[in-house]
């Protein structure tokens, strides 16, 4: 699988945002590709530690067996439901700003490599370094597929 700790793979991914414009419609779905590019950012905040949220009850019950579905080899199915909080208004965002933002974090979270001490998943709970990883790959390559690239 790819790995966004590995520097090829995580050129790839960039180079596929580069590929989106402010102008880019979605394949499914009802996101704008400016909600996108602020929705892909929540995940990789919450696995840098720059977003904490608690353990959600929901997860609790049902985070282990859903963490476990996510993490087999085939891609995300279309319209998975999302968490409130990674959820983006749609007015006033920049394109670009946003785009560099997502950038930035894709970059820090691979650079910085598997790393000890990561906080929980507000859903999954406790991850290790490979799921975290993974989770963030497939949930990149899922929305990049929804905009076509």
């Amino acid at each position: 699988m790819s790995s966004l700790f590995r520097t090829s793979d995580r050129e790839a991914v960039l180079a596929r945002f580069d590929k989106l414009s402010a102008a880019s419609a979605p394949v499914w779905g009802k996101m704008t590709v400016q909600q996108m590019l602020v929705h892909c950012q929540a995940p990789l905040k919450v696995a840098t530690g720059a977003l904490v949220l608690k353990h959600s009850l929901i997860g609790r019950l049902f985070g282990k067996m859903a963490k476990k579905q996510l993490l087999r080899p085939e891609p995300f199915k279309q319209n998975l439901p999302t968490a409130p909080e990674f959820k983006a208004a749609s007015a006033g965002l920049d394109f670009e700003k946003e785009k560099q933002a997502l950038l930035h974090l894709i970059r820090k979270f691979g650079e910085a490599g598997p790393q000890d001490g990561r906080g929980k998943h507000p859903f999954f709970g406790a991850m290790t370094e490979e799921e975290w990883d993974a989770l963030q790959w497939k949930h990149l390559d899922h929305h990049l597929r929804q905009f076509g690239v």
